[in-house]
């Protein structure tokens, strides 16, 4: 029952995506144009990633209670420290669906300006919103999702935010919408499951990648690697009835090397509990600045 109402969760959070990112359909049709894959349904979804503020009745402790209900198991702490966010991930109760990333803006430690405008937009949330929905709904959960749970901002708010915080003014306009989903690059075919092999992919489509750091973010021990896209730009309404370009969301891509002890097991016998799990700090440190501006106003 619960991974039935996983399923219609997960599946609503995927259609709005793909109709928001036109980069997921780049992608994925370029793929299916080289026959790397037959389908969508052949990618393994490795992670999807949700941002959201470190406040009374939200974040991690509102949000975290949806998948919880569900079957996930919460994992790892991180601390973003020049960034100003806390995070987990959370383990899925079977490998068909995607671990998660789950982050939170601290609110506190922003500048009182910073802080005014963000309790102006949510103030009236006065008890957990989660509280009141029916978890073993799904269409429940994802019309939730992807309902709005204050007003749209101004933009001299959202203007405001962005000088101080660009996850905060993310968040502020964006809301629970996926911020990213993550294609699983070692189970793709020979000559694509490398993560270098398949950015050059990736590039030869026009596909702009996030080159904070490097483009390809690698763990310490070597056997986590991540890039992705720059956000895509969506034109956006705001209270005063402007429109302007911000940054929307993006595709991430992994490649999870097996681990030492299973380096000696056949291909067809690789399971995900055979590969590095896990995220790292650093790594999704530099893959945040996806929709930050230094990314998406880099002309090369």
């Amino acid at each position: 029952m619960k991974n039935q109402t996983l399923e219609v969760v997960m599946d609503g959070l995927m259609r709005r995506y793909i109709e928001r990112v036109p980069d997921v359909k780049k992608i994925t049709s370029a793929m299916v144009a080289h026959n790397i894959i037959k389908s969508l349904d052949d990618i393994e979804n490795d992670h999807v990633a949700f941002r959201t503020l470190g406040i009374d009745h939200l974040g991690i402790q509102s949000f975290e209670k949806m998948f919880l209900k569900l079957g996930y198991s919460k994992k790892d702490y991180f601390n973003f420290e020049g960034k100003k966010l806390n995070a987990y991930w959370y383990a899925p109760p079977t490998d068909k669906f995607p671990r998660i990333f789950l982050s939170e803006l601290r609110v506190d430690t922003l500048s009182e300006k910073s802080q005014k405008i963000i309790k102006k937009y949510t103030q009236n949330i006065t008890s957990d919103p989660v509280d009141n929905l029916n978890l073993d709904n799904g269409f429940e959960i994802d019309n939730f999702l992807h309902s709005p749970l204050w007003n749209l901002p101004s933009w001299q708010d959202y203007q405001d935010l962005q000088t101080e915080s660009e996850y905060a003014a993310w968040v502020i306009y964006n809301r629970y919408y996926l911020n990213h989903y993550t294609i699983s690059v070692h189970n793709l075919p020979d000559g694509y499951n490398d993560i270098y092999d398949f950015n050059i992919f990736l590039e030869n489509l026009g596909i702009k990648l996030n080159n904070s750091g490097s483009v390809v973010k690698v763990s310490p021990d070597g056997n986590l690697l991540q890039s992705s896209t720059v956000a895509e730009m969506i034109r956006a309404k705001f209270s005063e009835g402007t429109e302007h370009e911000i940054s929307g969301s993006y595709v991430e891509f992994a490649e999870r090397k097996i681990l030492p002890q299973y380096k000696n097991l056949a291909k067809s016998e690789i399971k995900r509990i055979h590969r590095r799990e896990g995220f790292e700090t650093n790594n999704a440190d530099k893959i945040f600045e996806s929709t930050f501006s230094t990314q998406t106003n880099r002309k090369s």
